[in-house]
């Protein structure tokens, strides 16, 4: 296959004093917007910067089901976070929200679970450029190794996410 150049990130206007650097800027707030494969760090309202990101197989819509490959929408919290074999660093998003879960009630059907923000597999067969533009989770948010590296370093468990359409 030929080699493709993605640009991983997306930097947004630099901030009003110089000597401002995202290491001492507080994220209160991780804003994903499913339509254009963004993820933002959001600071008082602000993005600071923004992440090209893939998501679930069928990402148009709110996960309705367990195993339906959607991306959620809705708010929620990034609640904790591990180190994962498959898919190297991992935050976990609180979904199923209240609202969800009385979804699925009603429906008679599981919510799901487990969703995650993460990195890209690191393999022999499919080397990680090969995943930035494709949607190809099972309804997680996926990032590049070293923008996932990034917002690990910056984004603290108990912060807000809010994934729109």
């Amino acid at each position: 296959m030929p080699s493709v150049a993605f640009a991983p990130t997306t930097t947004l206007p630099a901030p009003a004093s110089p000597a401002r650097t995202l290491a001492n800027i507080a994220i209160d707030k991780v804003l994903v917007i499913k339509s254009a494969h963004r993820l933002e760090l959001m600071s008082h309202g602000e993005p600071v910067k923004a992440y090209k990101i893939s998501l679930g197989k069928q990402p148009r819509g709110p996960k309705l089901a367990e195993g339906d490959r959607r991306t959620p929408e809705g708010f929620y919290w990034l609640d904790w976070r591990k180190t994962s074999d498959r898919y190297n660093l991992a935050m976990h998003v609180s979904y199923p929200n209240i609202d969800d879960a009385a979804r699925a009630r009603r429906e008679g059907t599981p919510p799901g679970g487990m969703i995650m923000i993460h990195g890209t597999p690191i393999s022999d067969d499919y080397p990680e450029w090969y995943f930035a533009s494709l949607d190809w989770t099972d309804g997680c948010i996926a990032m590049n190794n070293a923008d996932m590296r990034e917002v690990w370093s910056l984004v603290k468990d108990g912060t807000m996410i809010e994934i729109r359409p």
